[in-house]
């Protein structure tokens, strides 16, 4: 089994935070959003996954590293592939075409899930869905009595299906998602401007392809920063039982509200933190007030009243605040 993660995106809707670490990177519950992903996927599989294909932009090599080595926790090889130009989904998965043959799963990493299910790979294709109430701002698809997919539709501006797609798929054929998107770019089939898998899909389901709808029991969007901090509350109320505050942090006169995850060599004097925070790696937090929040590595907080809010690495803030949004090595004061 392969597994293709497409994260070369920029990350708009997430500045500041996105200026220099990748969406994928920023931590929810104490992991980078892309190693839970893999993780999550790899606990669905029978067969272990052998090789994993991130497909980046211009990252630099410490993220490269990092990808890597998050591979190769997993006891599969790490490939690094480019997208250098925004040309769409199909021409993302296409730039790790190398990688596109036997069974693969091709998961979009800003989307998180929690499911109870092994993936069959007996199936010819899995598209993942949840119903959702409002699907026009999705792809959805449309299901026939047998429970195969007959249609997909890109953003439907009229109902015709709450079952939205949530970025994940399985091929039991890579080789033939890779031709047929070859075949889009080769014959230039794009729709505004862009490449669209949605488009290899119907391509391979005229060609006699069933593809059935699997359904997980949580989506958890990551796509700005109410919803990654949303998303990383639900995290830590998924984990709460597992034990999230690293042995070498300090606590001193403090009042910690579960679920928290507290990461290695964290300092909290005279504080109360949670419910919902995380904190990250050697950051210090002194006379404050933090819940339902993400704070990254290396930062210090004194003296702030700081809620549903996301803190970038390296971020100083001296003051009482709230529901903020500050990117990397910034100071408020």
């Amino acid at each position: 089994m392969n597994l293709i993660i497409p994260m070369a995106g920029m990350g708009k809707r997430m500045r500041p935070h996105t200026l220099i670490t990748p969406k994928p990177l920023i931590p929810v519950g104490g992991k980078p959003i892309v190693q839970r992903l893999v993780e999550d996927i790899a606990a669905l599989c029978e067969e272990p996954i052998n090789e994993i294909g991130f497909i980046i932009g211009d990252f630099g090599d410490a993220v490269e590293k990092q990808l890597i080595a998050i591979a190769e926790s997993l006891g599969a090889a790490g490939k690094i592939y480019y997208q250098t130009e925004a040309l769409g989904t199909g021409h993302a998965i296409y730039c790790a075409k190398d990688s596109l043959s036997g069974p693969v799963i091709v998961a979009f990493a800003d989307t998180l899930f929690r499911a109870d299910f092994k993936i069959d790979d007996s199936k010819e294709g899995v598209i993942w869905v949840k119903p959702i109430e409002d699907p026009s701002q999705f792809g959805v698809v449309k299901v026939n009595s047998e429970g195969t997919i007959t249609d997909f539709v890109e953003k439907p501006k009229d109902f015709v299906s709450d079952l939205a797609i949530i970025g994940i798929y399985f091929f039991r054929d890579g080789q033939h998602l890779q031709r047929e998107l070859k075949a889009l770019i080769d014959n230039n089939v794009v729709k505004s401007g862009e490449y669209q898998l949605t488009d290899a899909l119907e391509n391979m389901k005229s060609q006699g392809v069933q593809f059935e709808p699997g359904e997980v029991d949580h989506w958890m969007d990551c796509g700005n920063k109410n919803a990654t901090v949303e998303t990383n509350t639900m995290i830590l109320e998924f984990e709460k039982d597992t034990d999230l505050i690293h042995t070498s942090a300090s606590i001193k006169e403090s009042t910690i509200i579960e679920p928290v995850f507290i990461g290695p060599g964290v300092q909290i004097t005279n504080s109360v933190i949670g419910p919902h925070v995380s904190i990250g790696a050697n950051t210090k937090v002194n006379d404050s007030r933090i819940s339902r929040s993400i704070v990254r590595n290396d930062s210090a907080i004194i003296n702030a009243v700081i809620e549903n809010s996301l803190i970038g690495t390296n971020t100083q803030i001296k003051l009482s605040a709230n529901d903020l949004s500050l990117g990397d090595y910034s100071t408020l004061a």
